[in-house]
């Protein structure tokens, strides 16, 4: 149903009692006007007594739940007004069945349990969504006693389960915005909203609804909860909410998911305006209300938790925006700011506080406590705070985190003790804290037991990897021992056939090509010569067969060359010591064990890739080890940084040593990013030389282009692929939007459907078109020079004394040993991918030296995304005649609606209908709720601004890294 329109007298009425200072409860509202408007009606059946007429009209007016003023006004009416009243009533309950609540119940049950079942069909979701439209309308038009008895039914429940059993698709659907709107309408009248609000669980699902990618659903809940603040005890109701949605989504603090929403761009300006507006409209009854009334130290809590989530700066940006509603709730946040920080500094005697400055407000708080008893305490405070532990990874920031909620209760917390806020200390446990802090030197033990054990398992894997990488190379050189003669005759007489072909081979016939009547828009292709055809995909392709199935007529019709075209509208040393220090710092480890590390090969995995890469980089010169040698007689007085860099000078082939290690641990890493590349381009070729869509596909282009285009253009027998980018340059005569590529698309999927598989065929396209060959070739060669590097020094080893400990010729002759063989592969599969990448060029005529793989299966790649875009394109094309088509009926629905609008007007002003839920909604939405306190903060505006000259605004918080 369409939401109600309601005049500036119907808002005004409402919220004139906001000018005093508290908040009224919510009360039915009937429109009230002496010019009370019933439907005139004839009574059917005779008055009865003025008494007994009393006593049915009394049972009438409770059911109406009006307020005392309007229930005199209705009392105060002639005894003929108030039998017709009475009738009209009735006859309008008795055009319904009474049982409809159950049947709603049972409807809501049963979707319930059916979509974690059966996918439904398109229909039975519209009908889904009818009968929860439906229930909505009933919860706001029916009588009493229909709301008392879906109530009495626990049909709330109901409601709460459908939401909490949602699946992804149906979150985001309509349905899901329907939802929110019946329980909107169950709060539209004082009993439902009543129930709504005492129910244990209610607020809390309706604050679950935020995580749906449903802009309209997240702005129904916004607008909810933004009026439930404003009911009395409604506010801690919503706090409470946050912090349970803060669970369900997993947010690192209250409010985060509200801010990253208000930052980000949906691309669609009315939705986006409309979702910013209802979060700023929330945030300001979450900051004005409840306990926020009358405490500032309340405000200032609450605001501080949103400018850490950085909001000052999204407001800024939302400026630009340039939507009067929404720049309201903006100037009520920041008018209200500056009103509460002016406050806060009046306190120290100053016009502002900057509270991005810990310098300013430690003096602040030293000023305000010395001389007196509390300053021995807060000294206390700052001392443990000196000793308090904090590591950037762990689990010690539980400590700060309880002193600031300790802190923080004890500000905000009321003279009796009692906490506004929905975050109690007691979810902090103090013994949690310790036990985590116990637990701590345990949990890391554990962590760093894990990682050798999965280093282990790595270690076996790569050995087994190795062995089986042995395995195979034996294999394949017996073979090759054997089959080497025959390859190399095979060879050399395939060469010579080609060779032979191409050099006999006939010159193809002229085609006989069908003539269109008038002249066609060229498709700008590129022909293949003649002498390129043979032993090509071209050899097998024969476009005179598509000419039988193609609608020549409508192709002429589309692409003619003189058809006027019809105006569319279109979419739119210090340095050594530093350095050193630097390393052992972040090492952890003795210069011993580095060195026993260095010397073992690093057999136990204390220096990880990036420390060895540090190390390499920061290698001591030959005049820094010559000048430590000159001072090795007072080692014991060094700098632990240049006793660092003396005890691996002493190390023999250090740097060589260090170059030989990275190589080794790095390894297996560099061939498993080189491997898939040279695999893609196997596989890219493979799947052009055995696509048969494409070669399909290539047929259909041919005779299109033959068709179309006439003398030296037409008539050929293949062309460079290339062209296949240049079929969307073609555009139809009739509308600019469409181009060949459009039309081909649509003649595909109508004559040769199984070209549809053409996506599926060549999935391995966009993988190929990364690869550079040069970049490729440049990172095996990388490989190579670094292998042989370590089998020099492998050699050079082996000629030396070993020192005690020193494994370096056993690890890495083990290591060079498999390596060389892992290598080996990785140069076969290069050869092979070099050999099918070359044969995929000759397949389709190109010129094998000058066609890369990202080149060549970059044409291949782009064809595809256009022809994925275009197909998108037709379906909006045609989405958009259907939307026409059906433009006419919704027309005609509209006006149907806006009559059932206007009687259901006409009845609410005959006091048949409560919704003062929806004018407190309204009102928040536009911020009208806010002008009391928004025209206040305006007056005091210029003031602030005055004060605030002279000392300098404090930049707006940002994001603070949690």
């Amino acid at each position: 149903m369409a939401p109600r329109k309601r005049s500036g007298r119907g808002i005004s009425f409402i919220f004139c009692c906001f000018r005093s200072s508290d908040h009224p409860e919510i009360t039915y509202r009937l429109r009230n006007d002496s010019s009370f408007a019933l439907q005139t009606m004839d009574p059917v059946l005779p008055m009865p007594p003025v008494d007994e007429l009393d006593v049915m009209f009394t049972e009438l007016v409770d059911e109406l739940d009006l307020t005392d003023k309007h229930r005199e006004a209705m009392f105060a009416l002639p005894a003929e007004k108030k039998w017709q009243i009475y009738c009209s009533k009735k006859k309008e309950e008795n055009k319904g069945a009474t049982s409809w609540p159950e049947f709603y119940i049972d409807q809501l049950n049963s979707m319930a349990a059916r979509k974690s079942l059966i996918a439904l069909e398109k229909e039975d979701e519209e009908e889904r969504n009818k009968t929860i439209e439906s229930l909505k309308t009933a919860l706001r038009t029916k009588p009493m006693r229909f709301v008392t008895r879906f109530i009495d039914l626990d049909g709330l429940s109901c409601i709460l389960n459908f939401l909490k059993s949602m699946d992804y698709e149906t979150a985001k659907s309509q349905i899901h915005t329907s939802l929110i709107g019946c329980i909107k309408a169950l709060m539209n009248n004082s009993l439902g909203r009543a129930h709504v609000l005492a129910h244990s669980e209610s607020i809390n699902v309706i604050a679950q609804s935020l995580s749906t990618e449903n802009i309209k659903t997240k702005v129904a809940v916004l607008e909810i909860m933004g009026a439930v603040c404003l009911v009395p005890g409604g506010h801690k109701k919503v706090l409470e909410a946050m912090l349970h949605y803060q669970k369900y989504a997993s947010e690192r603090t209250r409010f985060q998911t509200l801010i990253n929403d208000l930052d980000k761009s949906t691309g669609r300006y009315r939705d986006e305006v409309s979702l910013k507006t209802a979060i700023m409209s929330f945030i300001n009854a979450v900051l004005s209300q409840g306990a926020g009334v009358e405490s500032l130290d309340f405000r200032l809590h609450l605001r501080y938790e949103f400018l850490m989530l950085g909001i000052q700066p999204v407001i800024d940006k939302l400026r630009e925006h340039e939507n009067s509603t929404l720049d309201r709730h903006l100037d009520f946040f920041e008018m209200l700011r500056n009103e509460d920080e002016l406050e806060f500094a009046k306190r120290f005697e100053l016009v502002h506080i900057d509270t991005k400055s810990a310098t300013q407000m430690f003096e602040l708080t030293r000023k305000r406590l010395t001389h007196t008893e509390a300053y021995p305490h807060f000294m206390s405070i700052l001392h443990h705070c000196l000793q308090m532990p904090y590591k950037r990874s762990g689990n010690t920031v539980q400590y700060w985190l309880l002193l600031d909620r300790i802190v923080q209760q004890i500000v905000i917390q009321s003279d009796k003790g009692q906490d506004p806020d929905a975050t109690p200390l007691e979810n902090f446990n103090i013994k949690n804290v310790v036990r985590i802090s116990t637990n701590m030197e345990h949990t890391e033990l554990q962590q760093k037991l894990e990682k050798k054990e999965r280093e282990c398992d790595a270690k076996a894997q790569e050995k087994e990897e190795m062995m089986q990488t042995l395995n195979k190379m034996k294999e394949k050189l017996e073979k090759e021992s054997s089959e080497h003669k025959q390859v190399k005759q095979q060879v050399a007489d395939l060469t010579a056939q080609l060779h032979e072909m191409s050099r006999v081979s006939p010159k193809p016939p002229k085609k006989s090509i069908p003539q269109p009547t008038n002249a066609l828009k060229s498709f700008n292709w590129s022909k293949l010569p003649e002498n390129k055809l043979a032993g090509t995909v071209w050899t097998d392709i024969d476009d005179t067969k598509v000419f039988k199935i193609l609608d020549l007529e409508d192709l002429e019709r589309t692409f003619s060359a003189y058809q006027r075209q019809q105006v569319m509208a279109g979419p739119g040393h210090t340095w050594a010591s530093g350095q050193g220090s630097a390393i052992t710092r972040s090492l952890k480890l003795s210069n011993e064990e580095i060195k026993r590390a260095i010397l073992t090969m690093d057999e136990q995995e204390d220096l990880p890739k990036d420390m060895l890469e540090q190390l390499l980089k920061f290698v001591p010169e030959k005049g820094d080890i010559d000048l430590l040698e000159e001072h090795k007689h007072e080692l014991d007085r060094m700098a632990k940084a240049d006793r660092f860099l003396f005890e691996m000078s002493r190390i023999n082939h250090y740097q060589q040593r260090l170059q030989s290690l990275y190589f080794k641990k790095k390894f297996a890493e560099r061939v498993a990013e080189v491997k898939p590349k040279v695999e893609a381009i196997r596989a890219g070729s493979k799947a052009v030389l055995q696509s048969s869509s494409l070669q399909q596909l290539l047929e259909v282009v041919l005779a299109f282009g033959n068709y179309m285009n006439k003398g030296q253009r037409g008539n050929a027998f293949g062309f460079k692929i290339s062209s296949l980018n240049k079929i969307a340059d073609t555009k139809s005569s009739i509308d600019k939007n469409i181009t060949l590529l459009h039309y081909l698309i649509t003649i595909v999927e109508k004559k040769y459907p199984k070209v549809l598989r053409l996506h599926e065929e060549l999935r391995d396209i966009p993988q190929a078109a990364k690869v550079n060959m040069t970049e490729l070739e440049k990172e095996i060669n990388t490989l190579r020079t670094g292998l042989r590097a370590v089998e020099n020094e492998l050699d050079f080893q082996k000629s030396q004394v070993q020192q005690t400990g020193d494994k370096f010729v056993s690890v890495v002759s083990q290591f060079v040993t498999l390596a060389s063989f892992s290598f080996s592969d990785v140069e076969d599969l290069l050869t092979e991918a070099k050999e099918l990448f070359s044969k995929a060029v000759k397949h389709f005529g190109e010129d094998t030296g000058k066609m890369q793989p990202d080149e060549f299966f970059g044409i291949f790649d782009q064809f595809l995304q256009a022809v994925t875009e275009a197909k998108q394109e037709n379906e909006n094309m045609k989405r958009r005649k259907e939307e026409e088509e059906r433009r006419a009926r919704m027309e005609a629905q509209l006006k149907e609606q806006r009559e059932r609008e206007r009687k259901m007007k006409k009845a609410k002003e005959s006091g048949e209908e409560g919704g003062e839920f929806d004018d407190l909604v309204s009102a928040l939405r536009s911020g009208e709720v806010f002008d009391k306190d928004l025209f206040k903060l305006k007056r005091n505006r210029k003031h602030i601004a005055s004060q605030l000259a002279d000392c300098g605004r404090e930049r707006p918080i940002t994001k603070l890294n949690f």
